[in-house]
């Protein structure tokens, strides 16, 4: 299958990230420029055992942008059959397998990085999953187990063989977790070896490493990670440096808390208020990294519980704080 779902919608993708890419942040960070976004990942046994809480993964909105659901597992038929379960729960534009997510548990289990490890399972995986659903299927993955196996190269050739639409490629190996420097040049030698386009992700942490990134891995698209945690407006600089285009400023403290407001009330009414305001804690934090004198503010998103919580310290830093 050569189709891919990404052309004509511009460079920029949301990571899948566990715990993070909700419906509420995916939407925020659409509309902030990320042209593309994922679901947290989601287990194909799960799926297809009709587990509630994995299938609460797969909402979207008319306003998320091309969006699609990330999968993991090993066993190509219950990947095809969870491939085919999420269609049935979102109308999501392309199914994304995980293989490269480098937490102990899953890779353990024989998921997500632990494929680099037998490409002809991972090939048959993705074959079964082509075959199942009419959308394009995707990959993410690593550069490989560890140093002394960086064979991404023709994994990821191997896996577009299989089927796969476009591959993503963290320029970090499995045992690296989230540490060290990714290595941007072996990207750049795998797109040398795919026909079909190439997603580069890792360090991208401002505009300018955008661009750094785009230039010497020559990748079709670029994924930002983490460095969106509490700065979706990263995508709408990213996208303006790549287009040659003025970087705009981040807007000022009091608008930034307004969209850190927006989100928690998209998250009530995606999951309720008793959980969007847990998962607010960790999100609000973040919206104020780097703001000088928050430790106070800090304490008291640590201690959330309702929704008229977040409108009290909402009010008390924009009153408060630069």
């Amino acid at each position: 299958m050569s189709r891919h779902p990404f052309p004509a919608h511009g460079p920029l993708v949301l990571a899948p990230m566990a715990g993070v890419t909700d419906l509420a942040f995916r939407t925020i960070c659409a509309r902030l420029g990320a042209s593309v976004t994922v679901t947290e990942m989601v287990s194909s046994r799960a799926l297809v055992y009709q587990d509630r809480k994995s299938v609460t993964l797969l909402k979207r909105t008319p306003g998320d942008g091309l969006c699609g659901a990330q999968i993991f597992g090993n066993d190509p038929a219950i990947m095809a059959q969870a491939a085919q379960l999420v269609l049935t729960h979102g109308e999501f534009d392309f199914i994304d397998i995980n293989m490269g997510c480098p937490v102990p548990k899953i890779a353990n289990n024989g998921d997500g990085s632990a494929l680099m490890k037998d490409p002809d399972l991972a090939a048959r995986i993705v074959e079964a999953v082509a075959e199942a659903v009419p959308v394009p299927v995707t990959v993410k993955t690593r550069l490989g187990w560890d140093k002394g196996s960086i064979h991404v190269v023709d994994f990821a050739k191997r896996m577009e063989d299989a089927g796969a639409a476009a591959i993503t490629v963290h320029g970090r190996t499995k045992t690296m977790m989230y540490s060290g420097v990714a290595d941007w040049d072996t990207i750049a030698k795998v797109r040398q070896v795919l026909t079909v386009p190439l997603c580069a992700n890792g360090d991208v942490d401002s505009a300018e490493a955008a661009v750094r990134c785009q230039k010497r891995t020559n990748a079709d698209m670029i994924m930002i990670g983490r460095a969106a945690f509490g700065d979706p407006w990263l995508f709408q600089q990213s996208l303006a440096a790549l287009n040659r285009q003025p970087v705009p400023e981040r807007p000022p403290l009091s608008q930034r808390v307004d969209v850190a407001v927006e989100q928690f009330e998209l998250a009530r009414a995606d999951k309720g208020e008793h959980i969007a305001c847990l998962e607010a804690r960790k999100h609000f934090a973040w919206y104020l990294r780097g703001v000088a004198h928050s430790t106070y503010y800090k304490e008291k998103i640590s201690h959330i519980g309702s929704m008229d919580d977040i409108y009290a310290i909402a009010k008390g830093i924009q009153r408060d704080l630069r």
